[in-house]
């Protein structure tokens, strides 16, 4: 079955409950995994030895709100050859997510990033934005320059300053065109609204969004209180004005500021709809709009080998499904069975999931479209928790999955990494874990 074929099967318009469902060998059938076994540990696999992130803070208002886009890229990019001793002058290619700001502006804010962290003017770099999905598209599109033969050696990044850029409307006049055609209509909802449909078209009660809000704000506590994130965040020295005496200072910020462990089923209960009324979508059960950066170094197998480096994950498959505009958020559920069965997987195979929560009831209907295990899915909290920098986002989500990973150790192999995007799609990742 093709992966159109699959996609609109699984997502009839007309399809409107939610049944829990575990895929079967025959849904997912990319290949046995003894079959997978013999493919492992080739020499020209593309392999991940660091990846790395900045503490993820409110935008306007938590510790990186002062900071420029810039200078939250520049010591991601810097660390991932500092803590591996890459020469820079090696990297074929630096690919970045960003979404917001003007693409001109962020193309060049790329390449100063780049010259801030030390990489020489030989370095190439560039931006790509596929919405929510683009720092995980930019490991991707690492993935498969390096996999093509264009460069042995690479780095997918992610950055987003939501205090500098915010979120901005749409420029300039609308298409009248966009009128005739439903589906062009629905590229211009408001991404809350889009929230709002896939409650209603799914069934996805309050309650059962309230719900997905407490677990990720007490997971990412509970890792935030263990250490669990040390591994992967690198603390940026920064300057922070005072809001109320308008002193600005130096600080360094080395923790997420956007979880709230004290966050209760009761205290999301006061919360008024933000999109529609008498709608459930609020500010506490929706991702939080944030400002950080991660970056993330890739390579193939033999070059990893020969310089001697430990290998924290193997990229094994990547996909991008299109969906209904108007639920959006749906998008994992269709992408995550594709890329499961583009690694030769199934469902049943995969130990972690890191799926973004750009909402709680996207989220939640995903989860339960899948018939997944809470208990494999955002084990240390999601973004409702820690916070969506957009273009961040796929790159964060990659180092915190496999430094899980690698804590998890043997039992741990797989692991997918997803999220929804804006006007209708969905992008999802697979990663085996390495041998550090």
């Amino acid at each position: 079955m093709s992966k159109e074929e699959f996609v609109k099967e699984e997502f009839e318009l007309a399809s409107s409950t939610i049944a829990p469902h575990s895929f079967q060998a025959s849904d997912c059938a990319g290949g046995s995994l003894a079959l997978y076994e013999s493919t492992t540990d080739q020499m020209d696999d593309v392999v991940i030895v660091a990846a790395y992130r900045t503490p993820i803070c409110k935008a306007k208002r938590g510790g990186l709100k002062d900071t420029l886009p810039e200078d939250l890229l520049a010591p991601v990019l810097k660390a991932v050859v500092e803590k591996t001793g890459i020469n820079p002058a090696e990297i074929g290619d630096i690919v970045v997510g960003s979404v917001l700001g003007p693409s001109s502006q962020r193309a060049a804010q790329c390449r100063m990033a780049a010259f801030y962290a030390g990489f020489p003017e030989t370095v190439p770099i560039r931006t790509v934005n596929r919405q929510c999905s683009s720092g995980l598209q930019a490991v991707a599109d690492v993935a498969a320059y390096i996999k093509a033969g264009y460069y042995d050696i690479g780095i997918g990044a992610g950055f987003e300053s939501m205090s500098a850029g915010g979120l901005s409307g749409w420029e300039g006049p609308i298409n009248p065109k966009a009128a005739t055609i439903r589906q062009v209509q629905d590229c211009l909802l408001p991404m809350g609204i889009t929230s709002e449909n896939v409650a209603e078209r799914y069934n996805i009660s309050r309650t059962t969004q309230d719900e997905a809000s407490v677990r990720s704000h007490s997971r990412a506590a509970a890792a935030a209180a263990s250490g669990r994130f040390k591994d992967e965040i690198i603390p940026i020295h920064t300057n922070f004005v005072d809001p109320k005496s308008g002193v600005e200072k130096p600080v360094v910020v080395s923790q997420d500021d956007g979880i709230r462990p004290e966050t209760t089923m009761e205290g999301l209960a006061k919360l008024k709809a933000v999109f529609k009324e008498n709608g459930s979508t609020t500010a506490g059960n929706a991702s939080q709009v944030s400002d950080g950066a991660g970056a993330v170094l890739l390579m193939r197998r033999d070059v990893a080998v020969r310089k001697d480096l430990p290998i924290l994950g193997v990229f094994r498959s990547f996909v991008a499904v299109g969906v209904d505009p108007a639920v959006m958020g749906i998008g994992p559920a269709a992408a995550i069975p594709v890329a499961v069965k583009a690694a030769g997987l199934e469902i049943a195979d995969v130990n972690l999931f890191e799926i973004n929560e750009a909402f709680a009831s996207q989220f939640t209907y995903c989860v339960q479209k899948l018939g997944l295990d809470h208990d494999k899915v955002n084990v240390n909290g999601g973004a409702i928790a820690l916070g969506h920098p957009l273009g961040a986002t796929g790159a964060r989500c990659t180092a915190t999955l496999l430094h899980e990973m690698q804590r998890r150790g043997k039992d741990c192999r797989f692991g997918v990494i997803s999220m929804c995007i804006g006007t209708g799609m969905g992008a999802a990742a697979v990663f085996e874990r390495g041998n550090v």
